[in-house]
């Protein structure tokens, strides 16, 4: 006698237990200072308030920089540059970027929960992919600080000086580990301003720094809105700037440094093409597309946002795409089972509202994941539109969410013109079993950055940056250090 089938009515879907990683772990404070020549100090500017963009709720107040913040602090950094960091042989700066690689690791929960919390981001990529690179971009350039000789610019290059570092908030300490590592591998001295939203993991790095016994104004991190990074800019004591942001600014930035010598490493927005060829592996294509896109809720310039497929798989690629997008799970970022985490800022979620509601008005077709939204906080359910023409502006312009734009080619040429289509050149991607078909797209693409069979891989020791409106020069590897020495 067999069991009688159960009632349909009864069955429960599967789900994941809730998972939350402690908060505990950042060990949040209600108020954060300034890091000046050594010390930790109040600035005179306007306090900054950091919100959690999962719950709406105050995190902590950060004392603001003034201009006179800003001289005191490049000041400083030119003191330290002068009398101690500059002249110190690069086997002894390499031992003081180990160690703060070191401390990175052994405090990377508390960086990763507080990441999460200051940003937004799901758990798992602040604590597996984000503190992680940061250590290892300290690691790397440890190992170069006492080979600059021998890295292929020319004999004896020497330190600039001063760096002003402006950084954004997606990847708030990875892109400080970016800039910093590398000037500081070269003999340079840093103020660094991190984003207004995300000041926290900048302001812990210093006591990072602290601990790690770094002469005194060798780092200094001043926190303030988009009035202190244009202070830095035009300051007459920095000689370096290197900025990550939006491309409005970065040209406003190369008009600043017209004519003054001062070098300029600019990585700015992007609008990346993710290529998937009739022959390429589907399910392994839609991975990647769902890494580099839904997963970082789009946070990154260079998101694959805009995927080209060819014709011929366009509607079975779709269809899995559908599917897969509508498993992943959205909701508390400290939660480790989730997937997609909070928008930012509520600024940049009406952003993304403004542009898929243009998606719509322009006549592309929508699919959002049914995945419910919570009741606080800035969410934004993950998007695919299909039926997208390169005129709308939802395939033209940078929207930093979990938005997808679907274009289709016919012929390999096709899918390279539509790739070049855009005003930046960030990134690309490209999906093949053949890999003469790979190395002739990629030197056929304008971009900084060009993946196979894979999407938003990061190595320390490869060179970033992009082309057109993505930015001038390199960041990373040994081409990135060029940007820190007088060649």
């Amino acid at each position: 006698m067999t069991d009688p089938a159960p009632d349909s009515a009864h069955i429960v879907p599967w789900q994941y237990s809730p998972a939350p990683v402690p908060r505990e772990l950042a060990n949040l404070r209600s108020h954060y200072r300034m890091f000046l020549g050594g010390e930790f100090v109040d600035g005179d500017g306007e306090s900054l308030t950091s919100i959690n963009p999962a719950t709406e709720e105050v995190l902590a107040e950060v004392s603001g920089a003034s201009a006179s913040d800003v001289d005191r602090a490049v000041a400083a950094a030119r003191a330290a540059f002068e009398r101690s960091w500059g002249p110190m042989p690069g086997s002894e700066r390499a031992k003081y970027l180990f160690r703060i690689a070191r401390l990175i690791q052994e405090r990377g929960r508390e960086l990763a929960v507080l990441e999460t919390l200051d940003n937004g981001k799901p758990i798992k990529e602040s604590r597996d992919v984000d503190i992680p690179t940061a250590a290892a971009h300290f690691f790397h350039h440890a190992g170069w600080a006492d080979k600059l000789d021998h890295a292929g610019h020319g004999a004896n290059p020497r330190p600039l000086g001063v760096a002003g570092q402006i950084i954004p908030w997606n990847f708030p300490l990875l892109m400080l580990a970016r800039k910093i590592a590398p000037a500081l591998a070269c003999g340079n001295t840093v103020v660094l301003k991190p984003a207004e939203t995300t000041p926290l993991t900048a302001l812990v790095f210093a006591e990072i720094c602290e601990q790690a016994g770094l002469p005194a104004g060798v780092v200094n991190i001043v926190a303030g809105a988009d009035d202190i990074g244009a202070e830095i800019v035009a300051h007459g004591g920095v000689d370096k700037i290197a900025f990550t942001g939006s491309t409005e600014v970065g040209k406003r930035i190369r008009r600043t440094l017209a004519g003054t010598g001062r070098k300029p490493t600019l990585e700015l927005g992007g609008k990346g093409a993710s290529i998937v060829f009739d022959d390429a592996p589907i399910d392994q294509a839609i991975e990647g597309i769902v890494g580099g896109v839904f997963v970082n809720q789009g946070q990154v310039s260079c998101a694959g946002s805009r995927l080209l497929v060819q014709e011929s798989i366009a509607e079975e690629l779709l269809d899995k795409l559908h599917s897969r997008v509508a498993t992943l799970r959205l909701g508390d970022p400290l939660d480790a089972n989730t997937d997609v985490g909070a928008i930012n800022s509520a600024t940049r979620l009406d952003r993304i509202t403004e542009l898929t509601d243009a998606g719509d008005s322009e006549g592309a077709r929508r699919w959002t994941s049914p995945c419910p939204l919570p009741d606080r906080g800035f969410f934004f359910a993950p998007t695919v539109f299909s039926d997208v023409q390169q005129s709308m502006r939802i395939a033209r312009e940078e929207i930093f969410g979990p938005v997808l734009s679907v274009l289709t080619f016919r012929t390999p040429d096709e899918a390279v013109a539509k790739a070049n289509n855009t005003s930046y050149g960030l990134s690309a991607g490209i999906w093949t079993e053949k890999g003469s078909r790979i190395l002739w797209a990629a030197q056929r693409i304008r971009a900084g950055a060009v993946w196979a069979n894979t999407f938003n891989r990061f190595d320390p020791t490869a060179p970033f940056g992009g082309y057109r409106e993505s930015g001038f020069g390199r960041e990373g590897g040994r081409a990135g250090l060029e940007a820190y020495l007088d060649v």
